[in-house]
């Protein structure tokens, strides 16, 4: 039995940040229960580089579509709050508080409950402004670190609403850890900027340690002689890094070349970076002289760091995704049969898989509000009001 099993969780969210932190807790085994609109999560419509939100983290969660502005809908919601362990939001500042399902209002229904809001901000000068990974990147120095010098970048995944998706679960299992003692629920918030300085951590450090600017990742001085993107014979590229003198002669004898173990000048790691300006053009003519899988077979004989410079699609045939059963079979919304990444861990005695594909707009409706004791003629009447819908 997965370890979250028998707990129930509210989610009102959209977009990533909050529907990971409900996918973290669904995939361990709570009951997750998807508050959005009759007319659908907007996420689920959005289309460029959101294609895949609503699929991805929506999985192994139930929806109930409802207008929560309404009486009737608001007396429903206050319902599941008094059966509910935990909350998850990530609407805008205040938005919570206007519809009646702030924490301090939902804390009088249930003493018990914890209730976890993801935010832009903590608290502060910025806590009441509206932000998305995007903004806190650019803001917290993630996308000049991640860009060229003078070119900013922001990085290639949600990294930011993840990361804070995750920080609010952690916050979520702290609070029912400590709920086991007081008996009592527990305010939890994270936030994107907050998020983005903690992963700045380490180059905020070593800006305090150098006083001088830190270069972007780019432009870095690297801490290895041998650790970089190299061509290949065939017009692929992969990456190598040499990060201890047993992995440099490993790769000196692995690519024939003992004539840069008896070189003094390369002897540790330090001397060859400051020959850097000679040997790095050396190593790049010599791994230009192999093709790409004779590189990787090589490493890999080696046992020295390597890397395929994957894209995305690469993901779906990966052998280690594959047979260590790291991909689950999904079915999305619209049909689509695919594989999608599990829950990256190995937890004694549990097996996460997906037991509910990502849901219609109201599959479960019907299902949780009888749960909660409406009647059919109750549900009749809230359905032709338009305060609920059920998928067809």
């Amino acid at each position: 039995m997965p370890p979250l099993s028998g707990l129930r969780v509210l989610e009102f969210t959209h977009a990533v940040m909050g529907p990971t932190t409900g996918l973290l807790l669904a995939d361990m085994g709570a009951e997750v229960i998807h508050i959005e609109p009759t007319s659908g999560d907007t996420t689920r419509y959005l289309k460029g580089f959101g294609t895949g939100y609503f699929p991805f983290y929506s999985r192994n969660k139930k929806s109930l579509a409802i207008d929560i502005k309404t009486p009737e809908g608001q007396g429903i919601i206050y319902k599941l709050v008094a059966s509910a362990d935990i909350l998850v939001e990530n609407f805008g500042p205040g938005t919570m508080d206007r519809l009646g399902y702030g924490y301090e209002k939902l804390k009088t229904h249930n003493s018990k409950l914890i209730y976890c809001s993801l935010k832009g901000f903590l608290s502060g000068p910025y806590e009441k402004r509206h932000a998305m990974d995007e903004v806190v990147q650019m803001m917290g120095g993630l996308a000049y670190m991640t860009g060229r010098p003078g070119d900013p970048l922001r990085a290639g995944t949600s990294i930011v609403d993840i990361t804070g998706g995750m920080f609010g679960y952690i916050g979520i299992l702290l609070a029912l850890y400590e709920r086991q003692t007081t008996g009592k629920g527990k305010f939890v918030k994270s936030a994107l900027f907050e998020t983005t300085a903690f992963l700045m951590g380490q180059h905020m450090a070593y800006a305090a340690i150098t006083q001088t600017p830190v270069p972007p990742m780019p432009a870095r001085v690297s801490a290895w002689s041998i650790y970089r993107i190299f061509d290949t014979a065939d017009h692929n590229q992969v990456f190598v890094g040499i990060i201890s003198e047993k992995h440099w002669e490993r790769f000196c004898q692995a690519f024939e070349r003992p004539d840069w173990l008896q070189n003094p000048e390369l002897k540790t790691n330090n001397e060859r970076i400051n020959a850097r300006e000679w040997f790095v053009p050396e190593v790049e003519n010599t791994l230009k002289s192999f093709t790409k899988q004779q590189i990787i077979e090589r490493c890999e004989a080696a046992d020295i760091p390597f890397a395929p410079i994957a894209t995305v699609e690469n993901l779906f045939d990966d052998i280690q995704l594959n047979e260590g059963g790291s991909l689950l079979e999904t079915t999305l919304p619209d049909g689509t049969h695919t594989k999608l990444p599990k829950f990256p861990l190995e937890y004694e005695g549990a097996d996460f898989q997906i037991f509910n594909n990502p849901p219609g707009v109201g599959a479960h409706t019907i299902e949780l509000l009888k749960a909660a004791g409406l009647s059919n003629h109750d549900l009749e009447i809230l359905t032709k009001k338009g305060i609920i819908k059920s998928q067809s």
